[in-house]
């Protein structure tokens, strides 16, 4: 067993679970949705992309690109949050929540391909 990967695939794994955490619950309701798991999962994505740096193949691109996708679909989630909240005002009207579930939503999608990368690449180095 190496440590390494298993860090690796932990942190995968952890931002996927998260993602899908803040995602789940109905789309339009504050209260199913809380601020701080957002920003959990914006944290341990982003230690998975620096975790991803490091490997050179084509799965590793791939990864890469899948990361930086989640990473930016979490950075607006996070945006048009802290926009609504603190500069228009307008958090909690129909539709805000919506728009932030539905960026997270892109992320989960994007950490569900990086999962299943990683299962490939697993199953690959087994043959």
């Amino acid at each position: 067993m190496n440590l390494e990967k298993v860090v690796f695939g932990f942190f995968i794994v952890f931002a996927l679970t998260l993602n899908f955490g803040f995602c789940l619950g109905d789309i339009d309701n504050p209260s199913h949705h809380h601020v701080w798991e957002l920003f959990a999962t914006i944290v341990v994505n982003l230690i998975a992309t620096i975790l991803k740096f490091g490997d050179r193949s084509q799965m590793g691109a791939a990864l890469l690109a899948t990361s930086f996708v989640a990473d930016l679909q979490l950075f607006a989630a996070a945006i048009v949050w802290g926009y609504t909240a603190h500069v228009s005002m307008t958090f909690g009207q129909e539709g805000v929540m919506a728009s932030i579930v539905s960026l997270a939503s892109g992320a989960l999608l994007a950490n569900i391909i990086s999962v299943a990368i990683l299962v490939i690449e697993v199953v690959m180095i087994r043959r």
